[in-house]
C-alpha cells in the first residue's frame, strides 16, 4: 500500500525558516516530503554553462538537503519537467496534498496550473500560499478596485493596508518532526545538471543593519558600497520578505520604499503579463528603435566612451551585479542615447544580473525607456556626464573598473549626448503623436 503524505515544492522560498508554505504543509495531517525540481527546461535555455545563478541555487539546495537529513528527513531533488516528476511522485505515493509559495511570472502560472490539475486528477489538494510578497496581485487595488498604475498612490495604500496588519511570520524551522522520515534520497551533482562551478562570488544573506541605516544617504554613490547586495536572496526567498520589510520599517524609510517598487512591479506584471514581450503602454510599441548590433555590443562590453556606463556595464560582466544608480544610466543610455529596443537590454540583464527578477527587471528597463506604467518620461534623458560629476565627483567608481580611462586605448564617446538626446526626443514624439 502506498503511503500517504503531503508534498511541498521548493521554487522561489529556498529556506525552512519563516516559510509559509512549508508551515502550512507541516500542519496538513500527513508526512511532509520536500521537493526540489531542477526544472530543464529552465536549465537548457541558460547558455552559459558555469552560470553563477545555477551555483548560487545549487549550493543552497545542497544546505537544505544537509538541514533535512539533520532533522530525519530528506530533500527530494529531481531533474527534469515538473509534471514529469509530479506524476513519478504520484505513481510512487499516494499524495493528499501539494503544497506550494505562488509564484507571478506568467510561465511559472502556467507550469504551476498544469500540476494542480494533476493534483486534482488524483485525488489531491493543491494549497497554494502567499510568500515572497507582503501584499499578493489583488491585495492593493484603487477604490474602484483595480490595479495602480502610478507607484505614489500604490505605496500610500501599501503602507496603510501594512501598518493596519503587519504580516505575522510562520515558524516552519519549528516544526521539522512532520517530516516523511526514514528514507535518505540522493543528491545529484552540479556536473549532472550539466554545470561547472563559478567564480563569481554571492553576497552573505544576512540583513546588513548598519548598511540600511545609512541607506538614504549612500545608495546613489556606487563607490560607497551602500547598497545592501539583498536582490538575490529575495530573488530565490533565502531571506524573508517578512523579515527584510520588518527591517526596513525599523532602519530606513528609504530602503522599505525599494521594496514596495519591487511588490508594484511583481503586481503589474501579474495583473498585465503582456509587459513581457511588449511595451506596458501600447502607443510606445510604434517606437522605430535602431537594429544596430555594433552599438549595442559596444554597450554590452562597457566600451561606449562614457566613463560612468562603461564601469557599471563592466562590473556587471566581472561580477553579475549592477548598482542600483547605473542600471538607471546605462539603460536609459541605451534606449534613449543609442535608440535601441529596451528588449535588448532587458535580455542581455537577465543573462547577467545575480538577482535577475522578471518583474523588477521588466519593470525598470520599462521604466528607463519611457514605455511602461509611470515611467520617466521620454523627453527626460540622462546626461552621463553629469550623473558622473554627482555621483562619483573623483572617480573612485569608474577608476576601478575602467583604469584605462584618460589614456589613448580609451574609445571616444559612440554618440554626442546632444545630437542623442534631441533625436531620441524627436523620435518619441513622432512616433507617439
Amino acid at each position: 500500500m502506498r503511503q500517504e503524505i503531503t508534498v511541498f515544492w521548493f521554487r522561489r522560498d529556498l529556506r525552512i525558516k519563516d516559510n509559509h508554505g512549508l508551515y502550512h504543509a507541516f500542519k496538513s495531517p500527513y508526512p511532509v516530503l520536500p521537493l526540489f525540481i531542477y526544472d530543464c527546461e529552465i536549465l537548457d535555455d541558460i547558455e552559459d554553462r558555469h552560470d553563477a545563478r545555477v551555483n548560487f541555487i545549487y549550493n543552497t539546495v545542497e544546505e537544505l538537503y544537509h538541514q533535512f537529513a539533520a532533522a530525519g528527513g530528506s530533500l527530494r531533488v529531481e531533474m527534469g519537467s515538473p509534471l514529469r516528476i509530479f506524476k513519478k511522485l504520484f505513481a510512487e505515493f499516494n499524495i493528499r496534498a501539494v503544497y506550494l509559495n505562488r509564484d507571478y511570472e506568467p510561465q511559472a502560472r502556467l507550469r504551476d496550473a498544469v500540476i494542480e490539475d494533476l493534483a486534482k486528477e488524483k485525488g489531491a489538494s493543491f494549497q497554494a500560499f502567499k510568500d515572497q510578497v507582503i501584499f499578493d496581485e489583488r491585495e492593493i487595488l484603487s477604490d474602484s478596485g483595480r490595479p495602480y498604475l502610478v507607484y505614489t498612490p500604490f505605496k500610500r495604500k501599501w503602507l496603510a493596508k501594512y501598518n493596519l496588519s503587519q504580516p505575522r511570520f510562520y515558524a516552519s524551522e519549528h516544526q521539522l518532526q512532520h517530516l516523511l522520515n526514514g528514507v535518505r534520497y540522493r543528491l545529484p551533482q552540479l556536473s549532472e545538471l550539466g554545470f561547472k562551478p563559478t567564480t563569481i562570488a554571492t553576497p552573505d544573506r544576512v540583513i546588513p543593519v548598519e548598511i540600511i541605516k545609512n541607506y538614504e544617504r549612500d545608495r546613489d554613490f556606487p563607490s560607497r558600497g551602500g547598497t545592501t547586495r539583498l536582490g538575490i536572496h529575495l530573488r530565490f526567498g533565502t531571506v524573508s520578505i517578512r523579515k527584510a520589510v520588518r527591517a526596513a520599517t525599523v532602519h530606513s524609510a528609504s530602503w522599505l520604499n525599494e521594496l514596495i517598487w519591487r511588490e508594484f512591479y511583481c503586481m503589474i506584471l501579474a495583473n498585465f503579463p503582456h509587459v513581457t514581450h511588449s511595451a506596458f503602454n501600447k502607443k510606445y510599441d510604434g517606437i522605430p528603435w535602431r537594429d544596430d548590433p555594433e552599438s549595442f555590443d559596444r554597450w554590452c562590453q562597457g566600451m561606449t566612451g562614457y566613463p560612468l556606463v562603461d564601469a557599471g556595464m563592466r562590473e556587471l560582466n566581472i561580477t553579475g551585479f549592477m548598482h542600483n544608480r547605473l542600471r538607471m544610466i546605462t539603460a536609459g543610455f541605451l534606449t534613449k542615447h543609442l535608440l535601441i529596443d529596451w528588449r535588448w537590454g532587458e535580455s542581455y540583464f537577465a543573462d547577467k544580473l545575480l538577482d535577475y527578477e522578471l518583474a523588477s527587471n521588466n519593470g525598470g528597463w520599462q521604466w528607463a525607456a519611457g514605455t511602461g506604467t509611470d515611467a520617466q518620461p521620454y523627453y527626460r534623458v540622462f546626461n552621463p556626464d553629469r550623473q558622473q560629476l554627482k555621483f562619483d565627483k573623483n572617480l573612485e567608481y569608474v577608476k576601478k573598473w575602467v583604469p584605462e580611462w584618460g589614456s589613448e586605448t580609451y574609445p571616444d564617446p559612440i554618440i554626442d549626448h546632444k545630437a542623442a538626446r534631441e533625436r531620441a526626443i524627436r523620435t518619441f514624439k513622432k512616433a507617439v503623436g
